[in-house]
Order: structure tokens, then sequence, then C-alpha cells
């Protein structure tokens, strides 16, 4: 089964477990996605990832979700720039989450950032989704 929107299948994984309560969640490798979830470490959002190795160059991230008094450290997780409809914003129009108590992950051409990190670097990209 192909996946047309790797990234937005990694967020709905989290998402269910999350449901779920689950402690770890699978997902297939990708550059991209190890970019977001270093971000999702960074910002406290995840304990970590931990990536296996498969032959033919296959690659698996095991995720470990993190959770604060019983419930998901992450409450809201959207996807915003999809593969039918690309989201840009300018460094001036950076979107915030919750008056800045949630954060925007970018892609920019300085790396994948939050948004906090992109405004200081003065720089804008695509906005790959909203994490609060």
């Amino acid at each position: 089964m192909s996946v047309n929107d790797p990234l937005g299948d990694m967020l709905t994984r989290i998402r269910n477990a999350q449901m779920r309560r689950k402690g770890k969640v699978n997902t297939p490798g990708s550059r991209l996605r190890a970019h977001v979830l270093d971000v999702l470490t960074q910002e406290g959002y995840i304990r970590g990832y931990s990536t296996t190795e498969y032959g033919n160059g296959r690659t698996e991230f095991e995720i470990e979700l993190k959770y604060y008094d019983g419930e998901p450290v992450i409450r809201e997780l959207e996807r915003v720039s999809k593969p039918g409809r690309r989201v840009y914003a300018a460094v001036a129009e950076m979107p915030q989450v919750a008056n800045g108590l949630g954060i925007t992950i970018v892609s920019t051409s300085k790396g994948v950032m939050a948004d906090h990190a992109a405004r200081d670097a003065h720089v804008g990209g695509e906005v790959l989704c909203k994490v609060f």
C-alpha cells in the first residue's frame, strides 16, 4: 500500500496511539519524518525515538510518546501543508499556535525547525504542522 502523504501518516499514527494511551508507536522511516521527530523531541512533546534498520535501505522509527498526569502532552496535532495544497509563510506571517503556547513546525532553507527558531534565523518556509 502506497502512502501519498508520509508525514500526515506519521502524525495520524501518533494521534491514534495517544487516543489508545499507547507508550510507543512505530512508523516507517524517512529523512523528513526524522527531522520532524527531532523538533518534537527538542520541544518536549515526545520522549524520543529510535531507528531500526532493515535490509534494502528500509528503516522504521519507534516513537516514545509522552504523558503528564495520564494525559498526552500533545493535545492537538494538525497537518497544515498537504500534498494537494502547500502552505508557505514568510517570517512576518509565521502562524502562532495558542498565542505561543504551541509550535508550528516549518521546513526552511536552513532545515526543519520550530516557528520561534525560524523567526530567530529570519527565514520562512513551508508550514508542515501545528502542535499544541
